[in-house]
């Protein structure tokens, strides 16, 4: 990097931080406070903890009339490439989440496992135990390779499948970080002793060096006829070619994100795009390569534009291409002609194809809890108890329960029955397919409410796309609480992005294959406007579509202007 280049204080945080300890250990044994350090509080997130505060509280008051101050707690992500659980896992966190956490356990969207309300105190303890079920909270968050994404279903004597799965596998083995500081901090030995965390040996971190990577880095694996992981969203996409009913390879996508951040206009989602085809040896090559490119030549000076999206639109197809050859140290095959043509929830009563079956449990929002009429979380808890099996996380925030005996299915049925969990058959597919981010109270991004009101909305739309005969539509939303872009917003048939309080923007035109971006169709839309601003956008849908046409193509398809003349003048109350 260029000396006169002026690094982001991030850059020196990383650098100094004797490859992510900093001082989280003399702070972690600091009993009278209750939270880290803000450089601490950064490097945490390499290994899989947010430092939060319960916003919900902020307001309180002492007898006094004074604020009592920030209630510190932590989220604690776990790391489960193509988010598989053994039985003994999931019970495990559930167990925590009870213990130490909110009493919920949340799905991600990235196929992980988040436990949200960890006091500082009980950190150590909750990363221990899930340590101890074989799985990590390492390299879940950070400027690091994150969680590769697969699509989850198990289905067996697949050897397209278990391929994919084994790719997911290697590709996060080769791009986690070497550093010891994770177990040093946080883990004992067999005795029960921790490692000696204040003397510091160095070790050789290949693919990260001393800085680690400007921004996050996110990777996924899926097939044309099913892209459940999303893969066009991420930084590095892998699609699954398919020839004579073997995987031929991979056509590689980069280049895919989300963020925004509304101040900075330099800032924008984008779609992935399609760069080259690989064979399925090549597919681990590649991506370390392109982690290597990125971290040679990403932005690390200006963290808003420090994702490899921005590269990749600076230099341009060509010269990125070329780039990443010369690190691989050989030329790379023009793409396949295959793209994304489908998408699975992998809801309900599935076969697996050696005999046995899976199931697909809707979790609203990923949000495993108890309310007074759906007891998801003691309904998974008495099923795996029970029989066992393993489990899988979707995309979506569902859960799939693997290799059930054909026997089981019943006892299965009536356990969930009697929990009052609806079958997936019985739910709308918009809701099915809907998504929120976790927002407020536990977010210190969010702007405004995300997953304490997509339910409601769920139900106002449900109800005005059944009085227009619209029931069976295949339609996508995605909300989220900022511009970050957690929920995957800008993409499906229907986004919804926190603005300000109460007031979000909504997008229209994308698609459920997440193949493009949506339109900003209005900004500064209420929450309690949001439906009745959709109501006659559906009619027009409705009234004017084409044969088949699905809701986010017919957007696109009339577009911004075209829609807004034919609803006539609207009051956008600013």
């Amino acid at each position: 990097m260029p000396d006169e280049v002026k690094l982001d204080k991030t850059e020196f945080v990383k650098e100094d931080s004797r490859q992510l300890r900093g001082t989280i250990a003399d702070e972690l044994a600091e009993g009278e406070l209750d939270h880290f350090s803000k450089d601490n509080a950064g490097l945490l997130k390499h290994h899989g903890l947010y430092q939060q505060d319960n916003r919900d509280a902020r307001k309180q008051k002492n007898e006094d009339g004074t604020r009592l101050g920030k209630a510190f707690m932590f989220m604690v992500r776990t790391r489960i490439p193509g988010g598989r659980v053994p039985a003994d896992a999931l019970l495990t966190e559930l167990d925590l989440c009870e213990r130490y956490g909110n009493q919920t356990l949340r799905i991600t969207s990235r196929q992980g496992l988040q436990l949200h309300g960890i006091i500082k105190d009980n950190l150590q303890e909750t990363i221990r135990e899930i340590n101890q079920t074989q799985l990590t909270t390492f390299g879940a968050c950070g400027d690091i390779e994150r969680n590769v994404m697969c699509c989850p279903a198990p289905l067996r004597h697949d050897p397209v499948h278990d391929q994919l799965q084994q790719t997911a596998d290697a590709i996060a083995e080769e791009l986690k970080p070497r550093t010891t500081a994770y177990s040093e901090i946080w883990l004992e030995d067999e005795d029960g002793n921790r490692e000696n965390v204040t003397e510091f040996t160095p070790v050789d971190e290949p693919i990260y060096g001393a800085r680690y990577l400007p921004r996050k880095f996110k990777s996924g694996v899926a097939l044309p006829e099913d892209n459940c992981v999303d893969i066009l969203t991420y930084d590095l996409g892998l699609l699954g070619i398919v020839e004579n009913g073997g995987l031929v390879g991979f056509n590689v996508f980069v280049g895919g994100g989300q963020g925004v951040t509304p101040s900075a206009a330099k800032t924008f989602p984008t779609i992935a795009q399609k760069m080259a085809f690989v064979g399925v040896d090549e597919a681990v090559d590649v991506a370390r390569a392109l982690v290597c490119v990125f971290r040679d030549h990403g932005n690390r000076s200006d963290r808003k534009t420090a994702r490899l999206k921005y590269l990749l639109a600076n230099w341009g197809m060509e010269r990125f291409k070329g780039t990443v050859e010369e690190y691989l140290g050989r030329a790379m095959a023009e793409p396949h002609p295959a793209d994304v043509t489908g998408v699975e929830d992998h809801l309900g009563w599935n076969a697996q194809g050696d005999g046995r079956d899976f199931l697909g449990i809707y979790v609203e929002n990923g949000r495993i809890q108890d309310t007074e009429t759906d007891r998801t979380k003691s309904a998974l808890r008495k099923v795996v108890e029970t029989f066992r099996m393993p489990t899988r996380m979707t995309a979506q925030q569902n859960i799939l329960l693997c290799d059930i005996e054909s026997s089981q299915r019943d006892e299965i049925d009536r356990i969930l029955a009697d929990h009052g969990v609806v079958p997936a058959e019985d739910r709308s597919r918009i809701r099915r397919l809907s998504m929120a981010c976790p927002a407020l109270p536990t977010c210190g991004l969010s702007i405004t409410e995300s997953e304490r009101v997509m339910p409601g909305i769920l139900d106002q739309l449900e109800s005005e796309l059944s009085r227009q005969g619209l029931a069976d539509e295949q339609i996508t939303i995605h909300m989220t609480g900022c511009p970050n872009g957690c929920a995957r917003p800008y993409s499906p048939d229907i986004g919804l992005v926190g603005k300000t309080v109460g007031k979000y923007t909504l997008f229209l035109g994308g698609n459920s294959l997440g193949s493009r971006l949506a339109y900003n169709f209005r900004d500064l839309v209420p929450l309690e406007e949001i439906v009745p601003t959709l109501s006659p956008v559906l009619a027009c849908f409705r009234e004017e579509r084409l044969n088949g046409e699905a809701f986010g193509d017919f957007c696109d398809r009339k577009g911004r202007d075209e829609l807004l003349a034919a609803l006539g003048p609207i009051d956008d109350g600013e």
